[in-house]
């Protein structure tokens, strides 16, 4: 199997995939929207993405790209994220390194330590390490196996905000996952629309039905200001009775909805 990870080697994503297939083939991508549409295309069998961190939230691009391409959620995978400060270990540390979303998860000790660091960005935590070779006065953010990966030296270690650090990563695919028992669906709905009542109206279609919600969020359309897509995660398949009810019910009160995967809980 081909997996498709967020590239170069070393990333969480990496990680992620290797837990859930250790004996795959990785096939490692420019960004999270280039490893969704390698799965789309049939480049790679699967591709692992993150979907959102316990401290930062929801993956923008992960979730823009999941409504757009023609992929399904075939699996979640939590993973632990500790991060680490690594460079070369000798001199001044003037510039840190990494992805966006890592250094956010690393803010307080970043102004804590360094306040005097320029902080830039990377496409991947991985790639920060990789560069960090090159400069003395250079550091990446990254994982302790990037350290190893890219002879770096640890120079300090869980320096993420919380210890409570969890990214769940989606496995996709072009395959629908067969009901388990122990299920979960992800949705996108569009109402089109503002109007009083209307997600209301949606909420409606699983309260009644005792259909437990575990996420909630918006995000918006890009057709102007104020109008909005809603991602939802649902306990329960799609083949379930009482949540292919819910569907029929939501599929009349909304402009669009998109089932994003039915596929066992983590």
């Amino acid at each position: 199997m081909k997996l498709g990870v967020l590239g170069p080697e070393g990333t969480y994503s990496e990680k992620a995939a290797r837990r859930w297939r250790p004996d795959a083939e990785m096939v490692y991508l420019a960004d999270f929207e280039a490893v969704l549409t390698a799965v789309a295309d049939g480049s790679v069998h699967a591709g692992v993405v993150p979907l959102e961190n316990s401290l930062e939230g929801t993956v923008p691009l992960t979730m823009d790209s999941l409504l757009r391409l023609p992929v399904k959620i075939m699996a979640e995978i939590n993973e632990p994220i500790r991060h680490c400060l690594m460079g070369r270990g000798n001199g001044e540390i003037k510039v840190i390194l990494s992805h966006p979303q890592a250094l956010a998860q690393c803010r307080q000790y970043i102004r804590e330590h360094y306040p005097k660091a320029e902080v830039r960005t990377t496409g991947s935590t991985s790639h920060a390490a990789k560069l960090a070779q090159e400069f003395q006065e250079m550091a990446a953010i990254s994982g302790a196996g990037a350290a190893e990966k890219y002879g770096l030296k640890i120079l300090a270690r869980d320096i993420q905000d919380s210890d409570d650090n969890i990214t769940r990563f989606a496995v996709a695919g072009l395959v629908d996952c067969p009901r388990t028992g122990r299920d979960k669906t992800s949705l996108a709905v569009y109402l089109d629309r503002d109007r009083p009542g209307a997600l209301f109206d949606i909420l409606q279609e699983f309260a009644c039905r005792k259909i437990n919600l575990t996420r909630i969020e918006s995000r918006p359309s890009r057709r102007g200001l104020g109008d909005y897509y809603f991602f939802i995660d649902l306990e329960g398949h799609t083949s379930d009775p009482h949540v292919k009810a819910a569907l029929q019910g939501i599929e009349k009160r909304s402009s669009m909805t998109k089932v994003l995967g039915s596929y066992p809980r983590a």
